[in-house]
């Protein structure tokens, strides 16, 4: 997993503090760890943006003005309900041998056989939340969708995890991760066949 450099600033916690910092392109943000206190900051808007809206995910190193640096992960952000626009952040330090958990993004490889037959893939979950030791962690879970047929669907408990060894996902088992939708005109014919005749 690639990591990445993201300078932050300390900031005293206002509620009018923070609103400005929103209207220059700053996030307010927090950085936490277990059995220390929590450390406020700010980050500029347009470089967080990158690493939220990735297709990876990253190990971040943030950077204090004083040069000091310390590993974290994005534990939690919360967007603007209108505009989507980052509004808060939480930063989670950690240790190389302790176990995290942390969002990964899902990624697809193969050509779905129901996509060949004229179906719709469907990424439901583009996340999953994994545990695990921060080195071992993915820049992606690459799941196969070569055999999913029209209307089938792969779930958490059938990705295998043999390629990703001590990770464990946290996700409910039975839910769909991808799925292959019938195409309009498919469904449409489908509901007419299934229609009954009028005698």
């Amino acid at each position: 997993m690639e990591t990445i450099v993201l300078g932050v600033e300390p900031r005293v916690v206002t509620k009018k503090g923070a609103d400005k910092l929103r209207k220059d392109g700053i996030v307010p943000a927090v950085i936490y760890h277990k059995g220390e206190e929590t450390i406020a900051v700010s980050v500029n808007e347009l470089a967080l943006r990158k690493l939220v809206h990735s297709a990876e995910s990253h190990i971040i190193d943030l950077q204090f003005p004083d040069g000091k640096i310390k590993r974290s992960f994005i534990k939690e952000v919360q967007f603007h309900p209108v505009t989507d626009k980052i509004i808060h952040t939480d930063f989670q330090l950690f240790s190389a041998e302790e176990i995290i958990e942390l969002e990964v993004p899902v990624a697809v490889s193969g050509d779905s056989a129901g996509v060949e037959k004229g179906g719709k893939l469907l990424i439901i979950l583009h996340a999953l939340a994994i545990k695990g030791k921060p080195e071992d962690m993915p820049d992606h879970l690459i799941v196969d969708v070569t055999a999913l047929e029209i209307g089938h669907s792969i779930h958490v408990k059938e990705i295998p995890m043999d390629a990703y060894s001590g990770l464990q996902i946290m996700d409910d088992p039975d839910a769909p991760v991808i799925t292959v939708l019938a195409s309009k005109k498919e469904a449409e014919a489908t509901t007419e066949a299934a229609a009954p005749t009028a005698s």
